[in-house]
C-alpha cells in the first residue's frame, strides 16, 4: 500500500480508500482498496473498489471522493463521486478522470474514457482534492502541479475551470494538496492549505507542509510565506486530513493520517518476503492553536486508542543521572512522561533496546543544541544511505521541561512533543527481541515524572 485517500463518513462508518498493488513488487500499478471503521482504530477490509486497467487510461493514482448530496453530477442524490489521476493513453499524460459509485462506495464505475480535466501541458498534474465551498456554492479542487498548487471550480464535478494558483518555494515537488477550514482555539476561522513536500535541501522535513491563511473562493492568501510542518520525522508522507463524522462540530478539530514511508527507500522493508509492504500512521486528531500572531496545527493520537486492551504501569518520580533501565519491556505500547532539569546537555529514552544495550532507538531533548530528536541510527531502519538517521525539530531549551507521548510499535515510532505542535513519525526495524526501555541523561540530572507505560494487546 501507499497513498491514503481522504476518508469520508456515511452509514455510521468512516470509508477509507488507499492505493494498493496486489502485483507488487513486479509493478503493474495501483488500484483503490477499501476499508471501513467506526472508531479510526479498528479497520475492516472491504476489498478493491476502484480497479486498475479497466480502460486504456491505465491505473488509478491518488484523488479524492465526495458524497454528492444534492446530485450536482447527475448520478443520484448521495452518489459517491471520485476524481482520480490516471496516466492517460494520450502519451502518458497525467489527467483527471471521474469515477462514481451508486452502491455506497463498494465499487466505482468509470464515467468516461475522456478526462474531465485534461492535462494543460505540464509534466506533473495530479492528486485532485475536492471540497464543497459553502459561500460560493461550488466544488473547489486543488491540484499538484510541480511546485504550484492549482485551484479549480465546478458546479457539477464534470466541468472544471481554473481560477488561481499558489506557488511554493524551496520545498521541491508538491503532492497530495489539501484545503480545509478550521476554527482555532481563539474562536477565529482560518483556512489551511497543505501539501506533501520535500524540504530536505533547506534542512526541513519531507512530510506535510502547511500554511494558514484565507481562501476567498478564488485564491488562497497565506498568513506568512514560510510553511509549517505537521511532522518532523522521516515517514509521514501523502497525508490526508478529514472531518469528524458523527459529531455536529466539524471545524474545531479534524483527523489526519499518512503513509509511513519515504520515496527515497520505499522498497527497503524486511517484510517483503512475507508479501507485506506499506502501512499508515496512527490516526491523529488535529486542532488549530493560536500563539501570538501565529496559528499552528497541534496533533494528538486519536482518543479511541485509549479503549484498546492495555496493561498500564505507573512509576514513581525517578531522578536520573546517567542511565536507568526500567523493569518494563515491550514492542507495542504508549509511553507518557514529564521530564524536567536544571542543567544538562541531553536527556531522553532508549527504546526497543537490546539486552546488551547496543541496539536502540533514541528519543529526547538535546538541550545544549535547542532541539528535540528521534535517532534510529542504532537500530534496524530502511535508509541504506545513512542520511536519514536523526530527525530534529526546534525546542526552546529555556523551558527546561518537556512532555513526551511516544507510540512504539513493532516497526514504527511516533513521538508527540508537549502539546503536539511537534511530532516525529518514523519507521524502524528492531530485532524482534529488542524490547528494553532505558532513561538517560548526559551532562546533568533530570527528573522523570508521571511516567506511565500502557502495553497494547494485553489485558
Amino acid at each position: 500500500m501507499n497513498d491514503p485517500q481522504r476518508p469520508i463518513y456515511f452509514d455510521g462508518k468512516y470509508h477509507y480508500y488507499y492505493l494498493y498493488n496486489k502485483d507488487y513488487p513486479k509493478g503493474n500499478g495501483t488500484e483503490w482498496r477499501h476499508a471501513t471503521s467506526t472508531d479510526l482504530v479498528h479497520w475492516q477490509d472491504e476489498g478493491v473498489a476502484l480497479p486498475k486497467y479497466t480502460n486504456r487510461n491505465g491505473d488509478p493514482w491518488s484523488g479524492s471522493v465526495v458524497i454528492d448530496k444534492d446530485n450536482t453530477a447527475g448520478f443520484g442524490k448521495g452518489a459517491l463521486v471520485a476524481l482520480v489521476t490516471q496516466p492517460s493513453a494520450d502519451g502518458g499524460k497525467q489527467e483527471q478522470y471521474l469515477w462514481y459509485s451508486t452502491n455506497r462506495g463498494q465499487t466505482f464505475s468509470s464515467y468516461s474514457s475522456k478526462p474531465v480535466l485534461p492535462n494543460p501541458g505540464t509534466h506533473d498534474f495530479r492528486d485532485p482534492k475536492i471540497i464543497w465551498e459553502e459561500k460560493s456554492r461550488k466544488w473547489i479542487m486543488t491540484m499538484a502541479e510541480g511546485t504550484k498548487v492549482g485551484f479549480y471550480e465546478s458546479s457539477n464535478l464534470k466541468d472544471w475551470r481554473y481560477i488561481s494558483g499558489f506557488n511554493t518555494e524551496n520545498i521541491g515537488l508538491v503532492e497530495c494538496p489539501d484545503l480545509y477550514l478550521m476554527r482555532a482555539d481563539d474562536g477565529s476561522y482560518r483556512w489551511i492549505l497543505g501539501v506533501s513536500a520535500n524540504g530536505k535541501p533547506a534542512g526541513k522535513p519531507n512530510t506535510y507542509a502547511y500554511w494558514t491563511g484565507d481562501f476567498n473562493g478564488k485564491e488562497f492568501i497565506p498568513d506568512r510565506k514560510e510553511p509549517q510542518w505537521l511532522d518532523y520525522g522521516f515517514d509521514w508522507y501523502a497525508a490526508v486530513t478529514f472531518e469528524e463524522g458523527p459529531g455536529e462540530d466539524k471545524l474545531s478539530h479534524r483527523y489526519a493520517l499518512a503513509w509511513m514511508n519515504n520515496w527515497d527507500y520505499p522498497h527497503n522493508t524486511p517484510t517483503l518476503k512475507e508479501g507485506f509492504n506499506g502501512m499508515d500512521s496512527i490516526v491523529r486528531q488535529i486542532k488549530l492553536k493560536q500563539t501570538g500572531d501565529t496559528y499552528t496545527l497541534v496533533s494528538q493520537p486519536v482518543q479511541a486508542l485509549e479503549q484498546l486492551p492495555q496493561k498500564a504501569r505507573s512509576y514513581p518520580q525517578l531522578e536520573v543521572d546517567g542511565s536507568r533501565t526500567l523493569d518494563a519491556v515491550g514492542d507495542s505500547y504508549q509511553l507518557d512522561a514529564d521530564i524536567s532539569w536544571s542543567e544538562l546537555k541531553n536527556v531522553g529514552l532508549r527504546l526497543r533496546e537490546s539486552a546488551d544495550k547496543q541496539r536502540h532507538v533514541d528519543v529526547g531533548v538535546f538541550a545544549e543544541g535547542g532541539y528535540t530528536y528521534v535517532n534510529r541510527a542504532f537500530t534496524g531502519q530502511p535508509d541504506k544511505s545513512g542520511a536519514y538517521l536523526e530527525s530534529r525539530a526546534p525546542f526552546n531549551a529555556g523551558s527546561k521541561k518537556v512532555h513526551l507521548k511516544i507510540l512504539v510499535d513493532k516497526t514504527s515510532i511516533e513521538v508527540f512533543v508537549d502539546d503536539g505542535s511537534v511530532v516525529f513519525s518514523s519507521v524502524i526495524f528492531p530485532d524482534l527481541n529488542d524490547k528494553g526501555i532505558t532513561l538517560f541523561t548526559d551532562g546533568g540530572k533530570a527528573v522523570f515524572d508521571n511516567l506511565v507505560i500502557r502495553q497494547y494487546g494485553q489485558n
